[in-house]
């Protein structure tokens, strides 16, 4: 007997700083011929999220845009229309070659953007996770659904605005669109905040690329920043977001337990935005980083006298490996 797709659900979540998040999860329920957001897993609060506020945050647009976007509505499906998409979806073969990126409900580290991707077969069932590395026909499966409903399902305007390797390359030096030019850098932001007693996330450092100014913890005029750009391809920042610098996050639990959250932001121009946030876990390189900001500032900025001594010696190791 034939496999056959009766169910696709979407779930993808975006991390911005500040305690921003969004999840959302639709279904295509291709048995009872509809689809709708499932609404009962909204699990991030808006409250959070004041839109005044947040007016002047270069992510905004895309958070305002998420939350409006989700309704109760049921999107009907005829008999035509569902045998049409399960043919289409059978013969693009979307994850033929994709090797599937790695999750777990509690990130210890996290991006901005994550997708996951569950089929329903009447035999089977597969699940696919998406960080950076998209399948190649992702764009052609986004067109699918927008013909079928009418709307972007998978957000990919906004994914426009966001680096990931589906619209950028990431570099160790920085960050390019599929035309290899390089995007500028018009600001950074690291925030470092205790978790218990809880502490409304804050920036403790802000560097205007354009204005060559440094705010926060640590203020300068006029800086030169061509140490910064050093530091970032140096430790290779940029790509803190990929597994590769997670080494001693995914072989290694902190033994802390309440502890820190932190997250660092990088502003392009057209508002595109990177971003990371870590939850008592660091990038490989970033103690070496931290290091090498303390030497320069005479303070601890990226906050490493926070880190266990334990956890120093594994950062050490796995950081090294990376530099060597």
């Amino acid at each position: 007997m034939k496999s056959v797709l009766e169910k696709i659900e979407i779930i993808q979540r975006f991390n911005f700083k500040n305690l921003n998040k969004h999840y959302e999860c639709f279904i295509i329920d291709f048995v009872r011929g509809n689809a709708y957001f499932n609404i009962n897993e909204m699990i991030y609060p808006d409250r959070f999220f004041e839109t005044n506020y947040l007016s002047s945050y270069s992510w905004s647009s895309i958070l305002n845009d998420l939350k409006r976007r989700i309704s109760s509505k049921i999107y009907n499906l005829d008999e035509r229309s569902v045998n049409n998409f399960q043919m289409e979806f059978s013969k693009l073969n979307l994850f033929e070659g994709f090797e599937s990126e790695s999750f777990s409900y509690f990130e210890k580290l996290e991006n901005v953007y994550y997708c996951s991707i569950n089929l329903y077969y009447s035999d089977n069932y597969c699940e696919y996770c998406i960080k950076n590395d998209f399948p190649k026909d992702w764009l052609v499966f986004a067109k699918m659904l927008f013909e079928l409903f009418n709307f972007d399902v998978l957000n990919i305007e906004n994914l426009e605005k966001i680096v990931t390797n589906l619209f950028f390359n990431i570099e160790r030096d920085g960050v390019y669109d599929k035309n290899d030019n390089k995007l500028e850098l018009t600001s950074l932001e690291f925030g470092h905040y205790e978790v218990y007693p809880f502490d409304t996330p804050h920036p403790s450092v802000m560097i205007d690329i354009n204005k060559n100014e440094i705010s926060g913890y640590f203020e300068k005029e006029n800086a030169d920043l061509k140490i910064l750009f050093n530091l970032l391809e140096k430790y290779g920042v940029y790509e803190w977001i990929f597994e590769s610098y997670r080494n001693k996050s995914n072989n290694h639990d902190s033994p802390v337990l309440d502890g820190y959250d932190w997250y660092l932001e990088l502003v392009f121009d057209d508002s595109i935005v990177w971003n990371i946030l870590g939850h008592n876990e660091y990038p490989d390189t970033y103690p070496c980083l931290a290091r090498d900001v303390k030497e320069l500032t005479d303070l601890d900025l990226l906050e490493i006298e926070t880190i266990p001594e334990e956890e120093i010696e594994l950062f050490n190791y796995y950081g090294k490996m990376k530099l060597s």
